[in-house]
């Protein structure tokens, strides 16, 4: 997800068409190291995706990576000072404004659609679940990188309660964000492979503290193996569905639906 502060906008730039510039620039420069746990030039994970992955399937990626390898970890000296807030970082609407203002005490999560069980559970009910945290990086799209320590609840342990029927391929993430001032809300999606994946958690908790609302309070969704862009911020309501074709642009997320690969593993 792109930040207007990040990088400075030519004249009559559209965000998309903006990340499409950066995209194209990124393959020609040098990965660098990452010293301080957050890095405005590329990570190495970025420039295999833009160079050589960006030319795989899905399908050929996962032959390479089993479906329970896991996203590099990282040590605690390495986490950056502050994680780098990117995309929407303070949603106006009045329903999560009054979420703010009651510190997320009425905030529910509920699961909808493929489902057996419906459920929803408060944050408090997600935090008294057993926790995964786990110290790991976080590629943007537009070429940094920033370390982090994420705490929250596996999103699997969820699906197991919520019961998934045999034809739900697809969860669906529907948050309270309307990115650039979209009239439709930012969503995204993964496959259940990934959604099951031992590091796809929603997380509650960043370095130690509860997550700010600049990072996606009260939730976002950590799926370690994927670039930024997956990681959808302010999780509302998650539906579990067959295909994503009725749903906004019908590609299975807001990027996406404006030109971007669904898949996007590194």
């Amino acid at each position: 997800m792109a930040n207007d502060n990040d990088r400075k906008r030519r004249p009559g730039d559209r965000p998309d068409a903006r990340r499409r510039r950066v995209l194209g620039g990124l393959g020609a420069l040098g990965a660098t190291s990452l010293l301080s746990g957050c890095d405005w030039t590329q990570s190495q994970a970025v420039q295999n995706f833009l160079g050589h992955t960006e030319k795989l399937t899905q399908a050929a990626q996962r032959l390479v990576a089993s479906r329970e390898a896991l996203a590099p970890k990282y040590d605690k000296s390495q986490i950056a000072p502050k994680f780098r807030p990117n995309g929407s970082i303070n949603p106006q609407t009045p329903a999560y404004r009054q979420l703010v203002e009651s510190n997320f005490a009425d905030y529910r999560l509920d699961f909808h659609g493929l489902v057996d069980n419906p459920m929803s559970f408060s944050l408090a009910e997600l935090k008294a679940m057993p926790s995964r945290t786990q110290i790991t990086r976080h590629d943007c799209v537009e070429g940094w990188s920033c370390i982090g320590q994420w705490t929250g609840v596996s999103l699997g342990h969820l699906l197991d309660r919520v019961q998934p029927k045999a034809n739900a391929r697809f969860v669906v993430f529907h948050c309270a964000d309307h990115l650039y001032g979209s009239p439709q809300p930012y969503y995204e999606s993964l496959d259940m492979i990934e959604a099951r994946h031992p590091q796809t958690i929603l997380a509650y908790g960043l370095n130690g503290g509860d997550l700010p609302v600049a990072n996606g309070a009260p939730l976002r969704l950590r799926a370690e193996r994927q670039l930024g862009y997956k990681m959808a911020k302010y999780v509302m309501h998650i539906e579990l569905v067959e295909n994503f074709a009725d749903i906004q642009g019908g590609r299975g997320g807001y990027w996406e639906d404006r030109g971007y690969d669904w898949w996007a593993g590194i």
